[in-house]
């Protein structure tokens, strides 16, 4: 791994800091040296990006945070709500840095070849991705600097230096510094005695140089660094009279450095953040109880060692300093990111959350109950269950029915057992209470716990851990397959016969997140569904390969195939002059297969409306290619979540549900679940659900052929259609008179296109 030996230095330069520099060597040859020899033009690279008929998976997601930094630019939004959305960016940018750059530099790093779907190769791409991500952090700075920052006072606070307070006022950050942030607070040497140290990722730290006291030889100079615990309050707020004044924690630390270094003098003190590559795979293991487990726990120990890509620095970072570290760490310019104002804009979670600030942040609109109940929590879900399907769309309808399910299963004499699969959990998770309840009274409790959901792989083994203990059945995923599937199963004896209730659904079974993101679930006792669940339950605890589902389409193994197979069927309309149209909404699509067969539906005459929130590796409006395509992406207030397909069928539509995206990895190398909407009603809500998205008018973004997006603007003497507002007030009428496709026509197949073989063009061109 990339900088994890110190070199070898001769006696004679022990002790000098300036031979530390200029002394330091790369094991490997610089990176910047390769792309002189292999990058091409500027010119030739953006003619290949603009070319290729797929649009780059990484630099489609830059977009998308691009949308989400335009809800902090937004200045008909609330100052905290723009806050939050800055804060947003800041942590959607730093979980890229850890998971695509870093799976970049494995490539990197390790001499693999990879060729992205923009057509460049491994290292021209990265110059072409990391050029774009400058870009962003310079339109994060200005939106901060520029918008922002000068509403602070406004709004009855600001982010202040030490300069700014009086005597009494340092007085008190003083003694604070003395009583809780000096204790915390260690100096780390770096020399030729002392081996770097292991810096930690998303963690404040300063780079202090200093020098024997009233020298100004540079020869005894010596490196420390001192990381700001991530336990600290970010800031240290003053009430002043009208107003609150939140003091950094770097400037308390800056201002009192020196106390860690008595009888020196420091030449200078340097903050900066580091994000480390926390991309790993696991390897298959016979014994999955015990060896997986721990290479789990390895692998996210060994995130804290990964290879640096990304540094963020202030602006006057001293040059000797920063040319060390570059070295040390193999990086180059390119992964050195300077910041005019706050390092980490996560922090303004605290400012947002202050008590002083709750009236001013706006309120969440309470919850409806769902279209098939008359209110949210019932005296029996089970007697609901038993009449009718209920389509949940959250966070418009509450949770709250899942939750009373579970509660009411763990507590019912009557049950039998509770099958769930758990890819992400709340923090004190009512869903694992209720499973240890469960098992308290002797249900069978069966429980596949995704152990591999990236970032929660440690609370999820913990918790998995509590309910084995307790007696339930816990099965730690799927070998190399993530469980992303999200199913509840309930065995209930009802005296002369046994029924089984279920819950499908887009979401995970966290009743925080439900309230943040739009998903779709579905409560029923449909024998066909439970039959399903039940079969599928058997493939992913035992050994068992059902022939055929007769409402579920499921992956690793069957879901590309069918979504390909319903796509051709509209093409195959189309072309016989039927009504034809497909309409999805999902997170993300980058399967290339679906594209294609995207690309020649549209040719068919199909039209296909996509609803596609994060990347979008389909390039849609490009003649000869995707006329028939249209692309648009809802950014607002609640994170759109909810996955649903629709294929018209000649009028007789066919719709899913599900939790899965168009994406390689849901299709190979997860354990997904899509599931038919056979409810007229339920099914004509998921249409209504894919109709307002579609009208949107105040969320919405629509894609161009060149991978940009254009804000769509409310058009003459149409009314705004807020979706993230709308659905509060849908009535039963309106989703029933809906329909997506019904004054479209289909048209003619299109000539072949001259477009075709660009992609081996563009293979040609970077090889």
């Amino acid at each position: 791994m990339p900088g994890t030996n110190d070199p070898i230095y001769s006696s004679e330069k022990k002790g000098r800091l300036t031979s530390l520099f200029s002394f330091f060597k790369n094991p490997k040859e610089q990176v910047a040296m390769e792309e002189s020899k292999n990058v091409s033009s500027s010119e030739k690279v953006n003619t290949l990006v603009q070319q290729s008929d797929l649009i780059s998976r990484d630099l489609s997601w830059l977009k998308f945070n691009d949308r989400v930094l335009d809800q902090a630019i937004n200045d008909e939004r609330n100052l905290f709500d723009r806050l939050k959305f800055l804060a947003i960016t800041s942590s959607n940018l730093d979980e890229f840095f850890t998971i695509r750059v870093g799976s970049l530099y494995n490539y990197l790093d390790f001499g693999k070849e990879r060729l992205d779907y923009s057509g460049l190769r491994e290292i021209p791409f990265r110059k072409v991705l990391m050029k774009e991500l400058h870009d962003f952090v310079r339109r994060q700075n200005d939106c901060y600097r520029d918008q922002l920052l000068p509403l602070f006072a406004e709004h009855g606070f600001r982010i202040v230096g030490l300069e700014e307070m009086d005597s009494e006022e340092k007085q008190v950050v003083e003694e604070y510094f003395e009583r809780t942030v000096y204790p915390m607070l260690t100096p780390m040497l770096f020399d030729y005695t002392h081996a770097f140290p292991v810096l930690l990722a998303k963690v404040l730290v300063f780079a202090v140089i200093t020098q024997v006291k009233g020298t100004t030889s540079e020869e005894d100079r010596k490196l420390s660094f001192v990381q700001i615990p991530m336990n600290l309050p970010r800031f240290y707020a003053f009430e002043r009279e009208h107003e609150l004044l939140f003091l950094p924690i770097e400037s308390i630390i800056r201002a009192h450095v020196h106390k860690l270094y008595r009888n020196v003098d420091i030449v200078s003190t340097n903050l900066f953040r580091i994000i480390r590559n926390g991309d790993f795979s696991l390897e298959e293991s016979d014994d999955i109880e015990a060896d997986f487990i721990d290479e789990i726990k390895q692998k996210i120990k060994g995130r804290r060692l990964g290879r640096v890509v990304q540094v963020s620095i202030e602006p006057d970072t001293n040059p000797d300093l920063l040319n060390l570290i570059k070295k040390r760490w193999e990086i180059d310019d390119y992964n050195v990111f300077p910041i005019e104002g706050l390092i980490d804009y996560t922090s303004f979670w605290s400012i947002i959350k202050h008590p002083e600030f709750k009236d001013q942040i706006p309120p969440i609109h309470p919850p409806v109950p769902p279209l098939g109940m008359e209110r949210e929590r019932i005296p029996d879900i089970f007697e609901v269950m038993r009449e009718r399907d209920i389509l949940l769309h959250h966070p418009y309808n509450n949770f709250e029915p899942v939750l009373q399910l579970l509660e009411q299963a763990a507590e019912d004499p009557k049950v039998l057992s509770i099958k769930l699969t758990i890819y992400r959990l709340a923090k004190n998770s009512r869903v694992t209470e209720a499973l240890l309840h469960a098992a308290e009274n002797g249900k069978h409790v069966a429980v596949l716990f995704e152990v591999k959901a990236r970032f929660d792989e440690e609370n999820n083994i913990k918790e998995a851990q509590r309910l084995q203990k307790a007696g339930c059945f816990v099965i730690y995923g799927i070998g190399l397959l993530k469980t992303h599937t999200k199913l509840l199963l309930i065995v209930r004896n009802e005296g002369n016969r046994v029924l089984r209730y279920a819950h499908l659904s887009s979401g995970n079974y966290n009743e925080d997140t439900s309230r943040l993101y739009t998903d779709t679930g579905l409560l029923t006792s449909n024998e066909e569904y439970t039959h399903d669940i039940s079969e599928f339950f058997n493939v992913i605890t035992g050994h068992s390969i059902p022939s055929e589902y007769q409402n579920l389409i499921t992956a690793p193994r069957y879901m590309r195939i069918k979504l390909i197979e319903l796509i051709q069927q509209e093409a195959e309309n189309a072309k016989a002059g039927l009504k034809s149209g497909i309409c999805i909404k999902i997170n993300s699509l980058e399967d290339r297969d679906t594209i294609l067969e995207l690309y020649k539906a549209s040719g068919a005459g199909v039209p296909i409306r996509l609803i596609v929130r994060g990347m979008c590796c389909l390039r849609p409006k490009r003649k000869g290619l995707s006329e028939n395509i249209t692309v648009r992406s809802l950014v607002g207030d609640f994170l759109e979540h909810s996955r649903i397909f629709y294929f018209h069928r000649n009028g007789d539509p066919v719709v899913y549900g599900g939790s899965a995206d168009a994406m390689v990895r849901s299709f190979d190398k997860r354990i997904e679940s899509l599931f038919k909407l056979v409810d007229p009603r339920v099914r004509q809500e998921a249409i209504h659900i894919l109709y307002y998205s579609l009208q949107d008018n105040v969320n919405s973004y629509e894609m161009q052929e060149d991978g940009t997006y254009i804000k769509c603007e409310i058009e003459d003497g149409r009314e705004p259609l807020n979706v993230h507002k709308a659905f509060y007030n849908v009535t039963l009428d309106q989703v029933m008179a809906t329909n997506i496709f019904e004054d479209v026509k289909t048209e003619e197949p299109e000539q072949e296109s001259e477009q075709e073989g660009t992609n081996t063009e563009l293979e040609s061109l970077n090889s």
